[in-house]
């Protein structure tokens, strides 16, 4: 009798266990997609605030991934703390590539400056491509500089007492004025912000005595007489504002910076996947439409591989160690 009663719960729990196996497999099926990314919704999340540079970016790159992937893509705002809260979410989330990260220059600075980050720049992340250059322009309330030789001789007379804004510790918009105060040999006080729209406010207010902001955030209110563009960070000169000079020709050598914006993923996101971003956004940047829409920001396409980009992340995250140190960049 015990023995028939043994026999009788074995097989009532393995009928258990096979009905519930039966259940999982068939919620599974009711919600497999198919090959990525099916019909479910992409999330590209932007660590900084609406108007950004990185912002404005992962729109015009939104608009067009989810025709071309056949689903939506969807720009989650999520800033603070440099761009890092953006990054934790997403170094968190599943590697399937349903979740991804729009990032400037800045995310690979956040590692020297934040201390007990929730994730490591290089190892949880996977970069899928560079998207965007996006000149940073300096500048300041109408008429409260004449030019670069002025801000920085008024900075030098008043050691300290003038100072600069930035969209956050750490970020591009930090890193090109500290480039710059550097190069310029001025000591000033810098101001963090959550973004750059609120930098960018404080500014036109005459609060913050200069700020480099992103061009493409910037055009609308320079062109509108709102600000005033003393100079541009890059290299070379803008289209969109050619008759600014580089701030190297406003009389400040060893003084440009690279700004660039890209896309990551979570680390370990399958390679088929990174590779099929990759190849989509690439030919979504240099479309003759985002072209001409780029041109009007002042921003150039600006895509690579994602093995280079990877190597290009390692290299300049290097290089970013460099000038936290020599600004002596801290977060209190």
């Amino acid at each position: 009798m015990k023995k028939t009663f043994q026999q009788g719960r074995r097989h009532t729990l393995a009928m258990a266990a096979a009905f519930v196996a039966l259940a999982a497999c068939t919620l599974e099926g009711a919600h497999a997609q198919g090959p990525w990314p099916g019909t479910l919704p992409i999330k590209l999340v932007v660590p900084f605030t609406a108007g950004s540079g990185t912002d404005i970016v992962a729109r015009l790159v939104a608009e067009k991934l989810g025709p071309a992937l056949g689903t939506s893509v969807i720009v989650d705002n999520k800033p603070g703390a440099g761009g890092t809260l953006g990054a934790a979410l997403t170094a968190k989330a599943p590697a399937d590539g349903y979740t991804l990260l729009v990032h400037s220059a800045g995310h690979l600075v956040n590692p020297w400056i934040y201390k007990g980050l929730s994730y490591d720049t290089l190892k949880d992340f996977t970069g899928i491509t560079p998207m965007a250059s996006l000149p940073n322009v300096l500048v300041t309330a109408p008429a409260h500089f004449t030019d670069v030789k002025d801000l920085v001789a008024k900075a030098k007379a008043k050691p300290g007492m003038l100072n600069y804004g930035s969209a956050g510790n750490g970020s591009a918009t930090h890193m090109n004025a500290e480039v710059f105060r550097l190069a310029a040999g001025v000591d000033a006080q810098h101001v963090p912000f959550r973004g750059t729209p609120e930098a960018m406010t404080e500014v036109m207010a005459g609060r913050v005595d200069w700020f480099f902001a992103p061009m493409v955030s910037a055009l609308p209110l320079i062109k509108s007489g709102k600000l005033q563009a003393l100079a541009v960070g890059t290299g070379k000169r803008s289209s969109a504002l050619p008759d600014a000079p580089t701030t190297v020709e406003a009389g400040v050598p060893g003084s440009e910076y690279l700004f660039w914006v890209g896309l990551f993923a979570p680390a370990k996101t399958p390679q088929p996947v990174v590779d099929r971003l990759q190849a989509e956004v690439a030919k979504i940047m240099v479309s003759p439409e985002l072209k001409e829409r780029l041109e009007k920001l002042g921003a150039e396409a600006f895509t690579m591989p994602s093995a280079q980009f990877n190597k290009f992340i390692v290299d300049e995250t290097a290089k970013a160690q460099q000038v936290v140190k020599a600004a002596s960049i801290k977060v209190d």
